[in-house]
């Protein structure tokens, strides 16, 4: 089962598509016109079902196999939403929208799967239903969460899930893929530094928040140096640094500080939120200030199921003989973990070849990943549920 025929001969429609998409890039909820678009294209194709707003701005399209003995329902997910970047590309088909863009891929995502859609429509080999699954919202809204918590998963009976991503410096073709932790989870959170504030000359007259908070930055790096198994990866990092003056002669009342915590293990997930919590408030209480700690939780650890995990890259391998099986994680997050926390599945990469890494502003998908998307999409559904 190498690259399929028909993706070849269905190229340039599904690039068109995925261009037209790129043109019209919109944020988080606010996928309006490519969802219609989805749908819109779900059903010029026949699918069997073809249901919008799930999980606010979700679109679900079901299509039947010829044959459905086994009782068998696979889904396969791709992603909507742009970034909140303003595009450097000079392409033709750049973004008119300002300071919107698809710097992640999303529109090569989508398309590929809707390439995948149409192909399964028309031939219909294969014996049990596809659940194909348009969610937006990745970029930070929790859209996967959202489709779930809609029942997404019961209301189609979806048994196994899968999706892809592209990645910049994968060869164009290739995949990749692990089983276990493949992107790890990410949490936020806010410290509110209350002190004595004053004149900058009179220090002692003070309790300076700004030290108080330097001190806090500088205790949360030994949450990974000195708490967490070295073998156990973990980021933490703060990133924001805010006061209550500018001026270059006050002392704050108040400094804020913004960060984040991403993890590929649960329990360690568990530790670093209340060593957050320990180490803020104890060195805000030592040097006789206050710290408040605002921490929440963000996207899982997505988790590859060890058993889809090979199904995936059995299939990957058919397409185009290059798998890395073996990829080291990542520790940027996905929120298609969301879906494996109730179905069992896996989510791979697929090359992109020598581009622009992802969320940046001269990124591209390029137009030549898409039939081997597209074939490793149809793949999972022909594969797991072969023609009875």
């Amino acid at each position: 089962m190498p690259v399929k025929n028909r993706f070849a001969e269905l190229l340039p429609e599904i690039t068109e598509w995925r261009r037209d998409i790129h043109e019209n890039p919109e944020l988080l909820f606010d996928v309006h016109r490519t969802a219609a678009k989805v749908a819109g294209l779900l059903r010029d194709f026949g699918c069997d079902e073809v249901v919008e707003g799930v999980g606010r701005t979700g679109v679900v399209g079901v299509i039947k196999g010829k044959t459905d003995s086994s009782g068998r329902v696979i889904g396969l997910r791709a992603d909507m939403d742009a970034l909140p970047i303003k595009e450097q590309t000079g392409l033709p088909y750049a973004s008119k929208v300002p300071g919107k863009m698809h710097a992640c891929g999303h529109d090569g995502h989508t398309s590929m799967l809707l390439g995948a859609a149409k192909y399964l429509a028309e031939t219909r080999n294969f014996d049990g239903t596809a659940v194909v699954i348009f969610q937006p919202a990745e970029e930070g809204g929790g859209g996967g969460r959202e489709m779930c918590q809609d029942g997404m998963m019961d209301r189609w009976g979806i048994q196994e899930v899968y999706g892809m991503h592209n990645m910049p410096g994968i060869p164009v073709g290739h995949f990749a893929i692990r089983p276990g932790a493949m992107m790890a989870s990410a949490d936020q959170f806010d410290i509110t530094v209350t002190g004595k504030g004053g004149h900058a000359a009179k220090p002692h007259d003070c309790v300076d928040t700004t030290v108080v908070a330097a001190h806090i930055i500088v205790a949360m790096q030994t949450i990974a140096s000195r708490n967490v198994d070295p073998m156990k990866q973990v980021v933490v990092s703060i990133c924001t640094v805010e006061t209550d003056s500018t001026a270059h002669n006050v002392i704050p009342q108040v400094v804020k500080l913004k960060g984040t915590v991403r993890t590929m293990d649960p329990g360690v997930q568990d530790f670093v939120e209340r060593r957050v919590g320990e180490i803020a408030e104890g060195t805000a209480l030592a040097l006789g200030a206050k710290a408040e700690v605002n921490y929440v939780r963000g996207y899982p650890v997505t988790m590859n199921t060890p058993e889809n995990t090979d199904y995936a890259a059995e299939v990957a391998k058919a397409v185009s003989g290059h798998v890395d099986t073996d990829t080291a994680p990542l520790m940027g997050a996905e929120d298609f973990s969301f879906m494996l926390l109730e179905r069992p599945g896996a989510y791979i990469f697929v090359g992109n070849g020598d581009t622009a890494m992802v969320h940046h502003p001269a990124y591209n998908f390029d137009d030549d990943v898409i039939p081997f998307g597209s074939s490793w999409y149809a793949g999972m559904v022909e594969t797991r549920m072969p023609a009875a």
